[in-house]
């Protein structure tokens, strides 16, 4: 009998803990679903920030890769294209192709045979012209990592001065742990926008380097396509 006693109460013991830790973990998570929620009407605005910092981000992003820009591989074959059928079979190949890199190299090849400057000036304007159009969606990243902040401090001060209101409006006789719970709401919008606004930044300096990146293989492959064409045998 004892020993039944002993089995029963060792097969009980682990079902306490595994019945307790969904709900520790299910009142964590109400905890911050309510503390968002305690952040007051300014996090709407804050809200929708990250909504529009993400749409963007996750735009440029897929419009950033290198498959997307012609870095992975076109280089290669419009140098092997150059070098075997002169500027006139990279023109076609340039045509046939949607890609930035590709826009930027067909001036090159077309104005090839005009002087010096003139045919720099038409490649750096075709680059500028890329390099504007790539980063036209990134500007959204800047305003919201600028305006996330700002809408959580406005949020705070907003919060503070409702907590005095508060105390004023009981002749003084308020206690400190209800200024403590307002002013701990009034925190809430400006972690909000810090927790947005630092991401967004990040976000936005790594997209800006891959278009700073694709300039730079674009003047290495300017470079490399004006050697072959230097070249006797590709000058045709």
């Amino acid at each position: 009998m004892q020993l039944a006693i002993l089995l029963g109460a060792a097969a009980a013991a682990p079902i306490q803990p595994a019945a307790t830790a969904p709900q520790s973990a299910a009142a964590g998570l109400g905890s911050v679903f309510d503390m968002v929620l305690g952040g007051g009407p300014m996090m709407v605005p804050i809200a929708l920030c990250s909504i529009v910092a993400l749409a963007y981000a996750v735009e440029r992003w897929l419009r950033l890769r290198s498959s997307r820009l012609g870095t992975n591989g076109f280089g290669t074959e419009l140098v092997a294209a150059v070098r075997e059928g002169g500027a006139e079979r990279g023109v076609e190949l340039c045509a046939q192709q949607a890609y930035p890199l590709a826009r930027v190299m067909q001036p090159a090849l077309l104005g090839w045979r005009a002087p010096y400057l003139e045919r720099e000036k038409t490649v750096e304007d075709a680059g500028h012209r890329e390099v504007r159009r790539l980063s036209a969606n990134l500007k959204p990243l800047v305003v919201v990592a600028m305006i996330a902040p700002l809408l959580g401090l406005l949020g705070t001060v907003w919060g503070m001065i409702l907590a005095f209101g508060t105390i004023a409006a009981q002749d003084g006789l308020g206690k400190p742990a209800m200024l403590a719970d307002g002013i701990s709401q009034a925190l809430i919008t400006t972690a909000a926008g810090l927790s947005i606004a630092i991401p967004t930044q990040a976000v936005y300096y790594y997209l800006k380097g891959r278009v700073e990146r694709f300039a730079r293989q674009a003047e290495e492959l300017y470079a490399q396509l004006c050697e072959v064409l230097a070249g006797g045998g590709a000058a045709r």
